[in-house]
């Protein structure tokens, strides 16, 4: 995981894990060898009440990749948590602090990351436009956006 101000200012705090925590924010580095991060999602989703698991991918070859890009490069929030473990790949959360600054979040893989609900974030792929995810939800209708 990389942390970033996307507009620095002299007088922001340093940006690292415990300021993401926070403002809600969870960040684990798991292990992907032989699936060993299982039991630790097991545990998030009985702690939090999650109920269904999948896995998405995006990748240059990938239908209508802009369109689905499209929809979460605008700034929203959700009702419930967005939970991303990542697989492989990369990608770029930027989420707002309790401040109303931009911290840039680039995840790859082993990387967890839960942005609360009600937290305003936007999601952008790297330049190499792939991403392997597991999805945690609590719902089994998966998340809506709540666009600013």
């Amino acid at each position: 995981m990389q942390l970033a101000w996307i507009d620095p200012q002299p007088n922001y705090p340093a940006l690292d894990v415990e300021h993401l925590r926070s403002v809600g924010v969870t960040y684990e580095c798991l292990n992907l060898v032989d699936n060993a991060y299982q039991p630790s999602l097991d545990a998030l989703k009985r702690e939090r009440g999650y109920i269904e698991q999948d896995v998405i991918e995006l990748h240059p070859d990938t239908a209508n990749l802009g369109a689905i890009c499209a929809k979460f490069a605008d700034e929203h929030l959700h009702t419930d948590d967005e939970v991303r473990f990542v697989l492989a790949g990369e990608g770029i959360f930027d989420i707002r602090d309790d401040a109303d600054r931009w911290m840039r979040v680039t995840v790859e893989a082993g990387d967890l990351i839960v942005v609360p609900k009600d937290r305003y974030h936007r999601f952008y792929l790297t330049d190499s436009q792939q991403i392997r995810c597991v999805r945690l939800f609590q719902d089994s209708a998966g998340w809506v956006p709540h666009y600013r």
